[in-house]
């Protein structure tokens, strides 16, 4: 295959996130810690990394930042103890892998990466994804890694209120995750969250479901979303996307555009995706007040952005 030019695009979460909830001091902090963490992305593209790794160290950069709600920084259980998804995809050969409520592994999505290249499993969760990382070297931390008051107060806040939330107080949708295309044209997606705070253990979101939350085919495109987890899993969100390019042809914008707006409000979804295909720049879109993003391409300026102007 002929070089192509390289593309990616990050997301740190998707809700009710305006100028008038953030600080222009804290809108500075995520600002810089979008740019940071494209940064580490771009440049291992622009060496010519494949897919894959990049959108694993751009998540791995993203689960080390407690700004996000995902690795060190997630959210509470009702249980007051943390659940930690996420998956990987690699679009040449549609392998992925995902893992669904660990507890003590800091990096899910490199987990994640280990199944889809060590095991004929797509999915582990709980027990099972924990000995497995055991078998393949991987250190388990304790759940003191993950805390921080914020969080704290945050399930606090829920329990008082007797909520279920995505990111407590409608602040954010809390997932994070990447998609990227490499100079060999390979898509890759990675997503990788805490979960909601206050939620019921043993709760899945779309995250680590292949085909909800995350996807790639490098004859489509790789997607991975943001957003209330029940509402994206209905939809199937990613795969779908992927299929209306496959079945009717449709370019990247308009599928992603289809999905986005048209398909999740008929069941009060809300969030965002962020899409990369075969040519071209990533498509960044949610239906909710702001998402947390970032996007480059191989000749194009750098793209930061939270609110929804």
């Amino acid at each position: 295959m002929s070089e192509q030019k390289w593309a990616l695009a990050l997301h740190g979460g998707a809700g009710q996130i305006s100028r008038d909830r953030i600080t222009p001091e804290k809108e500075t902090v995520f600002r810089a810690a979008l740019a940071r963490v494209l940064e580490i992305g771009t440049t291992l593209l622009d060496q010519g990394a494949d897919a894959l790794d990049a959108v694993e160290a751009v998540v791995k950069a993203l689960e080390l930042d407690p700004l996000f709600n995902a690795g060190r920084g997630s959210v509470l259980t009702s249980d007051a103890t943390f659940e930690l998804d996420a998956a990987i995809m690699r679009g040449s050969d549609l392998q992925a892998g995902a893992v669904i409520n660990v507890g003590h592994i800091a990096h899910p999505i490199s987990l994640a990466r280990c199944i889809l290249e060590n095991s004929d499993h797509v999915i582990l969760a709980g027990d099972g994804a924990e000995r497995f990382a055991l078998q393949h070297g991987f250190q388990m931390v304790g759940p003191s890694y993950f805390d921080t008051p914020h969080r704290r107060e945050q399930l606090m806040q829920a329990k008082e209120a007797a909520t279920v939330s995505l990111d407590h107080s409608d602040f954010k949708y809390g997932t994070v995750g990447a998609v990227a295309r490499d100079v060999r044209g390979t898509l890759a997606a990675a997503t990788s969250t805490g979960g909601m705070t206050n939620k019921h253990p043993g709760r899945v979101g779309d995250t680590p479901l292949i085909g909800s939350g995350t996807y790639a085919d490098n004859a489509t495109c790789a997607v991975s979303a943001t957003g209330h987890g029940e509402a994206f899993i209905r939809m199937c969100v990613a795969r779908d996307i992927a299929a209306q390019i496959e079945y009717g042809n449709l370019s990247l914008a308009d599928a992603v555009h289809n999905k986005v707006f048209v398909d999740l409000p008929k069941i009060k979804g809300s969030g965002g995706v962020i899409a990369v295909g075969r040519t071209g720049l990533p498509i960044l879109s949610f239906n909710s007040n702001g998402m947390f993003r970032a996007k480059a391409g191989q000749g194009s300026q750098p793209l930061i952005a939270i609110f929804g102007d």
